[in-house]
């Protein structure tokens, strides 16, 4: 692969959060990246550092309509309608040394939401603010209610990750879909290869919603947000367009499917895995849900969002001698 572009794009910390971008579509480009690209960045916390506090509640941040801020879009030159943008996640670090989790009313998969309404009172909100320290690779938990305190793994991911959608439709940043968004699964970590269909000139890519670390499935609805400084490597696969977001990493490949109901984001992951497997093996379309029916992994990502994720996953052991994507995975490594 030829010599990647150096692109840093600063962030403004202390600017108007309302002046961030909060949505997938819809907004002017903030920079143009020419791929194969190494773009370094700093992403918002969800809250747009409006909650950093346990005795700041999110119903008096000043965050409605203002949640999920995204850096970019960024503008591709390379990329078309009907191509796949392939984001490598080269390095995500937690910027400040602490992180955010919330409960806010009628938000979380163990309460009535909007969608799912009933006559349940909402849950009380509550803050909890968790200590990062990234040399000894750990996030503090600290219980509100009592004096238990627990080291957990630090497992920096990114929740938002996608491209403009298509036919011009413009989405919130907290929604997701074939265009990616907020797919919230800890599989978007460093390491990973996320794969996005291009449905507008430029891709107009762009990511946000780090999370210090997230339990599969999001329980809560809200993960240790926080603050990241990333890097991201970045490149164009021609003429082959990705039907919904897939993830590569050394181990796995991924399919994703958001929908409601849960089962029905269960279904589209592994039919894009059937798909996936046929198209890199050779093998028929029966043969391939054979095979995946017995291989596949099927973790939850999010049960709290506008719509649910799940992840299917099947071990790259198991498919020795293929290269999904013209092996843009290992190449992006390489950057």
């Amino acid at each position: 692969m030829k010599n990647a572009n150096e692109v840093t794009y600063a962030v403004d910390f202390d600017g108007d959060p309302k002046a961030l971008t909060y949505t997938f579509g819809g907004t002017d480009a903030v920079a143009e990246v020419g791929v194969p690209a190494r773009l370094s960045t700093s992403t918002l916390d969800a809250f747009a550092g409006r909650l950093n506090e346990v005795g700041t509640l999110p119903s008096n941040a000043e965050m409605e309509g203002y949640l999920n801020p995204q850096t970019g879009p960024f503008f591709i030159p390379q990329a078309h309608p009907g191509d796949s943008l392939a984001v490598h996640f080269t390095s995500i670090e937690p910027r400040f040394d602490f992180g955010i989790s919330a409960l806010i009313p009628f938000f979380g998969s163990l309460t009535s939401t909007p969608l799912t309404a009933s006559l349940q009172d909402p849950l009380q909100e509550n803050v909890w603010r968790y200590s990062i320290d990234r040399d000894r690779r750990t996030v503090g938990f600290v219980a509100n209610d009592s004096d238990h305190v627990y080291a957990l793994p630090l497992d920096p991911m990114h929740g938002t990750v996608g491209v403009a959608p298509p036919k011009g439709e413009v989405h919130s940043s907290l929604t997701l879909g074939s265009w990616g968004g907020n797919m919230d699964t800890p599989e978007l970590r460093k390491g990973a290869t996320c794969y996005l269909g291009v449905n507008v000139e430029g891709a107009m890519f762009s990511f946000g919603d780090g999370h210090a670390r997230q339990g599969e499935g999001e329980t809560c609805g809200t993960a240790v947000e926080a603050a990241m400084n990333s890097t991201v490597a970045l490149d164009v696969v021609s003429g082959v367009y990705t039907p919904w977001p897939r993830i590569e990493t050394d181990e796995f490949i991924m399919a994703s499917g958001s929908a409601r109901p849960l089962e029905d984001a269960f279904r589209i992951a592994h039919s894009d895995m059937v798909a996936w497997v046929a198209e890199i093996t050779g093998m028929s379309q029966m043969d391939s849900y054979q095979f995946v029916s017995q291989t596949a992994l099927t973790p939850v990502a999010n049960v709290v969002d506008t719509v649910y994720t799940v992840i299917c996953k099947v071990p790259k052991t198991l498919l020795k001698g293929c290269y999904p994507y013209g092996g843009a995975h290992e190449r992006l490594k390489k950057l």
